[in-house]
């Protein structure tokens, strides 16, 4: 029966001239082609996009974000972590000269 109906539809298919768009044996649709578009249309469709937006942020403001504060190391601070770090590496190699003595 199954076999007789594909029969049918593809003389029907072959008669149109085309695969007439339809669904596949697995039931999806055929998908046509991709699709362009021209350089001038994605132009006017980025302008009228742009467009909105300046009129969407005229209306609601546009804030810019403050920007946040560059932290700053102190010449002090900078000693500080000097020192120590100097202090953590003099205790690292006494610690390895006694485990080697």
């Amino acid at each position: 029966m199954r076999n007789e109906l594909d029969q049918k539809i593809a003389a029907l298919r072959s008669q149109l001239g085309t695969n007439a768009g339809g669904a596949g044996r697995d039931g999806n649709l055929a998908s046509p082609g991709r699709r362009t578009m021209s350089a001038a249309a994605r132009r006017r469709i980025a302008l009228a996009q742009k467009k909105r937006w300046a009129a969407f942020k005229a209306r609601h403001g546009a804030k810019a974000a403050p920007k946040a504060h560059k932290r700053v190391l102190s010449a002090e601070g900078r000693a500080r972590i000097i020192a120590a770090t100097k202090k953590r590496w003099a205790a690292f190699r006494k610690s390895q000269q006694a485990k080697g003595a």
